[in-house]
């Protein structure tokens, strides 16, 4: 499939470029327009996120109600959780636990725009499809419940209950409930995603794909697999205590900036901090941490890095794989480079392993992972140096054909010397999105397991179905050949954030209905069914007015600590409707007959969390947990050496090496945000800390692959996919940037970039779309 084939799609995906040039209304971000590139030399955060923070709150006009904001951000259980990254919240009581990303974020929700019926009125969908991504988020919040009227092209508005009993009727007509699919995004709180998936298995499907499916679907199963849990085991006070830090495909200082406070702790304090990606990104250098007033003062910034290593993309899991073996080797002559008692008492497996690290040779794990053996010495010497160690990771090891793999190979290297179950040890997955963990947690699975399906329906008095549903791939699949119908989508931008996205517009363009439920126009709903509803939800930052009172949401971080989340805001309009109510509403219109007290749950969320409490493991006593000072923690039985795997031990893995090396002419090109994105929210079109200036539509590229290319720099090229299948997609035009990547490697962002990622490239490990592990070829622009 050619660029050409799918015009519209591909602009939509490029037009971020042009975000400059604004929108109908002339608005848009303050640029010249003229793309720039000059190396990023200065620590992250800093001087640099605090000018960038004054530039948001001057923009967004959020000179008072900004400054407020960061005061109630990430506070125990008296402010709102922030809507961006699932970091934890600071342990010490720190009293400004913010980022600069966060700051875009909440101020992007609380903009003083509005979308109105008359906004509506005056533009139709179609005009609409040619705005930029940036344009359509720009117009500000969403205010009232809107139906397309496909007569005239327009959205207009529909009462609530009338949209209510519209989603009711359709879902009540199907012959099949697998017909309809409800998709999550990771901004839903937990008292709603409850309530979403009991109303899914009641109508009788787990069609409930996610944004995990696109994410850290990997970490799961590879963790399940070896450890028997799903998650990380440590929480941030093993971050305040490990002697050594291994950091693996993530770029801390825009996707988790709150790291860098960790970091910048672990290295005064003596840990060693190993960064491994392809790229060496911000947060792999120094920092100065905004909080940190004497620092700010004084230009004083912090080391965040003892070594970084570059592998080439998909080349970690070799990389790993000569840690172990160098500490393998060393067991003989260093009876403490290898913890046996831990081993013999909690593992399975280890005379495989050993076998496959010894069959694995040094040659070979130079050529996969690109990295020179004596760097690799220096990491395992670090670790086997260390007492107490962690691995954290992100979406640049799990989004290959091999994540679960490398994944297990991370588990693999703990389990060596011990580092799981004590404090300061362990792994430590980077979730990407607020609550996206917590939606796992709390039935967004479409494999849930048997135990969690016979307690939702004893509790909740369902049958609920046993048959594996969709995920994001599949479901997408489904409505190309017409089996789903029906689409809801709570929260996200799920047009922009899947992969190949025209296949994935036409896609939904098939569907009888689509049902959004958001915050600020998107995409998704101009990408829409037959028939589409957007309704309009409370933001993470409003109060919540239900009949019993104000109400709060609770949320998981990615180190399983569950705590509420308060709104301090005035709702945008007085028409929207909170998440729960907005799934109660659904749910009675569709199950009119149903005995579920769905409105009773409605006015007061204790309801809500006292039937959770009955049926999540962990969750007991959850309303009076979950108000104590930070929440609680959710029990993980492997921290406490507990293995629900097969053999009740830890298991290690045997996996062969992939070879990923890429065929000569091509190169393995990675997708990944930009400093100015939140997943598909894009702010404007710089990259500060890659020194990019007005400008999405680029390609890093090693400077040596370039030169092979005679590419100089910011020439058009033309990037060509080719998928399993033989097809191929492409991108022209594109402006090549010389970065320090290793040869044959390339980068650009997403989700300009999902264009080039076939719906057919997934993980067979996984499922996981292969979006950090695109084989391409680059030329000049023809």
């Amino acid at each position: 499939m050619k660029a050409s084939d799918h015009a519209k799609a591909v602009k939509a995906a490029r037009d971020a470029q042009d975000t400059q040039a604004g929108n109908g209304n002339g608005e848009g971000p303050a640029t010249d327009g003229h793309p720039e590139f000059r190396r990023y030399h200065h620590p992250a955060a800093g001087w640099g996120a605090a000018k960038s923070v004054s530039q948001v709150l001057f923009r967004e006009r959020a000179l008072v109600d900004g400054p407020r904001a960061i005061m109630r951000m990430n506070h125990e259980n008296t402010g709102f959780d922030c809507p961006g990254c699932a970091w934890p919240d600071d342990t010490k009581g720190l009293h400004l636990d913010i980022c600069e990303n966060g700051i875009k974020h909440v101020t992007w929700e609380m903009t003083r725009k509005r979308v109105d019926r008359d906004f509506f009125a005056a533009h139709t969908v179609t005009e609409l499809e040619e705005w930029s991504d940036f344009a359509l988020e720009n117009e500000g919040r969403l205010t009232e419940p809107m139906v397309y009227d496909a007569a005239t092209d327009h959205y207009v508005p529909i009462g609530w209950q009338e949209a209510f009993d519209l989603v009711g009727r359709t879902l009540r007509d199907l012959e099949d409930p697998n017909g309809a699919a409800y998709y999550t995004s990771g901004r839903l709180g937990n008292e709603a995603t409850f309530l979403y998936q009991l109303m899914a298995r009641e109508l009788g499907t787990n069609n409930l794909p996610d944004c995990s499916n696109m994410c850290h679907e990997a970490s799961g199963r590879a963790m399940e697999a070896s450890l028997g849990t799903g998650k990380g085991t440590v929480d941030l006070k093993d971050w305040e205590t490990t002697d050594a830090l291994f950091i693996m495909g993530v770029n801390a200082a825009s996707n988790a900036p709150r790291m860098l406070t960790a970091l910048a702790e672990a290295h005064r304090r003596g840990a060693s901090i190993v960064h491994i990606n392809p790229l060496v990104e911000a947060a792999a250098t120094r920092t100065i941490v905004p909080h940190d007033f004497v620092d700010m003062a004084l230009f004083h910034p912090t080391r965040t890095t003892t070594l970084n290593l570059q592998p080439r993309i998909g080349g970690d899991m070799a990389l790993l794989r000569g840690i172990a073996k160098a500490v393998l080797e060393q067991a003989p002559s260093d009876p403490k480079a290898v913890d046996q008692e831990f081993i013999d008492r909690h593992t399975s497996g280890i005379d495989d392993y050993r076998a496959v690290c010894e069959a694995t040779s040094w040659g070979e794990i130079e050529r996969q992972s690109a990295v020179p053996r004596a760097d690799i010495l220096k990491a395992a010497r670090i670790y086997r140096d260390a007492d107490r160690s962690i691995v954290s990771w992100c979406l640049g090891v799990t989004q290959h054909e091999h994540g679960v793999d490398t994944v297990r190979e991370i588990v693999n290297l703990l389990l060596l010397r011990g580092n799981l179950g004590r404090e300061g040890a362990g792994p430590s997955p980077v979730r990407g999105h607020s609550n996206v963990q917590g939606n796992r947690t709390c039935g967004i699975d479409h494999r849930p397991p048997g135990e969690f399906l016979d307690r939702l329906g004893d509790v909740c008095g369902i049958d609920p179905p046993r048959a594996h549903g969709l995920d994001t791939v599949r479901t997408i699949e489904a409505m190309h050949r017409g089996e789903v119908t029906v689409f809801v989508g709570m929260g996200g931008n799920f047009a922009l954030a899947a992969p190949d996205t025209p296949h994935t517009h036409a896609a939904l363009r098939t569907c009888a209905l689509t049902v959004q439920v958001s915050t600020k126009l998107n995409r998704s709903h101009v990408v829409h069914g037959r028939q589409a509803l957007i309704l309009p939800c409370l933001g993470r930052t409003e109060k919540d007015h239900q009949r019993a009172g104000e109400q709060s949401t609770s949320v998981e971080d990615s180190m399983s600590m569950v705590h509420l989340s308060a709104g301090m805001k005035r709702p945008a309009s007085p028409h929207l409707l909170s998440e729960p109510a907005i799934v109660a509403g659904m749910a009675r219109a569709a199950l009119p007959d149903s005995a579920t007290p769905w409105e009773w749950y409605v006015e007061d969320y204790d309801r809500i969390r006292d039937t959770m409490a009955k049926v999540l493991d962990g969750f007991e006593d959850f309303n009076r947990r979950v108000r104590l000072p930070l929440g609680f923690r959710i029990r993980q039985p492997a921290r406490e050496l507990v293995f629900l795997t097969p053999s009740g031990r830890a298991e290690f893995s045997a996996a062969p090496l992939p070879d990923v090396v890429p065929a000569p002419g091509t190169l393995a090109l990675g997708t990944m945000r930009s400093h100015d994105q939140w997943n598909t929210t894009i702010y404007s079109d710089n990259d500060r800390y890659r020194g990019i200036k007005n400008l999405r539509t680029l390609v890093f590229m090693n400077e040596d692959d370039m030169r092979e290319r005679g590419i100089a720099e910011f020439d058009p090229v033309d990037i060509t996919s080719t998928a399993r299948d033989g097809s191929t997609r492409s991108l022209n035009g594109y402006l090549a940037v010389p970065y320090d990547i290793p040869r044959g490697c390339a980068a650009g962002y997403m989700p300009e970039m999902n264009v080039l990622c076939a719906i057919g490239d997934f993980s067979t490990q996984s499922d996981q779309p292969i979006m950090k592990h695109l084989k391409v070829t680059i030329t000049g622009a023809a």
